[in-house]
């Protein structure tokens, strides 16, 4: 038993494991032979020793004794065990004459007279095993400098050992960040797939029925059926976003020489227009240069920023749209009157899901504004609001011509075909 220090709990390791992590020590070989050369004996060994088993990690062998690594000794026919029990160094020059073990029945079961045994204890204090050597003929002993020289070697061991379980731990955070790396692909596959085309099937089915219906009450459950499925594709759109913008390092960007960013974005505030008949928007755009970015990501973030001006927005007051440029730059503003934003609220506004968690009355997921965030960032550019007691602003920066090469993955998210507000 071992404790692990990430959970502060003791857990059993297999003996395959230690005999497997001692075989992974590159100096455990040249241990063995120094030990036989300080001792003058010919075999030495490393042995895991526990409450149940002797087994052999690693072997030294110049008398033929017959181990090897992961063999075993019956437990209670070692000296080891004791020293698993007392904790103490065993050393004896010639067991015949040693009034201690000359009737000890370990000596005679194995036949040997010479023997020195340490115990290996682990960096945290757990006992591991012992790091021995035996030899059938007498050996000399009595130098104290054997038994440190060895007992240096056991901590060598232990560190050696630290290193190479770490490295395991290392190795196997490694695969699981691989495995959560399959697992999120396969998350927004489910949301990219087995959510949107069945909702598609949805929209054109009521799509087909609408051209077939006669009466104006099939006509309105029609068209609650194709807003709510509209509605539905911008959420599942959103939650794709944020699946690939938290959790996949990002929201991809496909940044390329665009010459008509401008029709893109007009096309944009057409489609909210529409569907937000009621509320007024003045329009400029000044778009006097190609500008290097991705038009359908920036259609959203300015989807996003629209929806959000009307959804909070004083409608009374008309949205301002302005989207310039010039050599250095190019800049997107959305302005809208109303209340102003709480200072702490302006500090969390562009996080997932904030005002889903301030205001239970307002729809959607509260991740319009994170996603346009998330694209600014994709542009190399920023984001930023401000707010008074007149008027709300939100602005895009990025520059004109970017030469830094597109995020990873980009390219590979899908293109829909309808801007999403938040």
């Amino acid at each position: 038993m071992q404790t692990d220090d990430r959970a502060g709990i003791s857990i059993y390791r297999p003996i395959a494991d230690d005999v497997e992590a001692i075989a992974r020590i590159g100096l455990i070989p040249t241990i063995l032979q120094v030990v036989a050369h300080t001792t003058g004996m010919r075999f030495a060994a490393i042995a895991r020793v526990t409450e149940t088993k002797w087994t052999a990690c690693a072997v030294y062998d110049l008398i033929d004794f017959g181990l090897k690594p992961g063999g075993e000794l019956v437990l209670e026919s070692t000296i080891c065990n004791e020293i698993r029990q007392h904790h103490q160094p065993v050393v004896f020059s010639h067991a015949s004459t040693n009034p201690q073990f000359a009737q000890h029945p370990v000596p005679k079961l194995y036949g040997f007279e010479s023997y020195v045994s340490i115990p290996i204890f682990r960096l945290d204090g757990e006992f591991f095993g012992t790091l021995c050597a035996l030899d059938p003929l007498p050996a000399k002993l009595d130098d104290p400098n054997v038994v440190t020289t060895l007992q240096l070697f056991t901590k060598l061991i232990a560190a050696e050992l630290d290193v190479v379980e770490r490295l395991e731990r290392s190795t196997s955070a490694l695969l699981d960040a691989h495995e959560t790396a399959k697992l999120r692909e396969q998350f927004i596959a489910v949301l990219g797939h087995d959510l949107r085309n069945p909702l598609t099937a949805i929209r054109v089915g009521a799509g087909l029925l609408q051209m077939t219906a006669q009466d104006a009450s099939s006509q309105r459950t029609i068209g609650y059926i194709q807003q709510s499925a509209t509605r539905m594709a911008e959420l599942i759109k959103n939650v794709l976003d944020f699946a690939r913008g938290k959790l996949g390092g990002g929201i991809p960007a496909e940044l390329r020489q665009e010459d008509d960013l401008a029709a893109e974005l007009q096309s944009v505030i057409a489609e909210v227009q529409q569907a937000h008949a009621d509320r007024a928007m003045d329009v400029v755009i000044a778009i006097g240069r190609p500008v290097t970015c991705d038009a359908h990501r920036l259609a959203q973030l300015l989807a996003n920023l629209l929806t959000n001006a009307v959804i909070h927005g004083d409608a009374g007051q008309p949205i301002q749209v302005t989207a310039q440029s010039d050599k250095e730059a190019f800049e997107l503003a959305v302005t809208n009157g109303g209340k102003p934003i709480p200072a702490g609220k302006i500090a969390r506004l562009f996080q997932p899901f904030s005002h889903a968690a301030d205001d239970a009355s307002q729809s959607g997921l509260g991740l319009g504004l994170y996603i346009a965030a998330e694209i600014a960032k994709a542009h190399h550019g920023t984001l930023q609001v401000s707010s008074n007691e007149s008027v709300t602003r939100f602005v895009f920066r990025m520059p004109v011509q970017s030469i830094s090469p597109p995020m990873p993955g980009a390219g590979s998210c899908a293109r829909d075909e309808d801007p999403v507000p938040c």
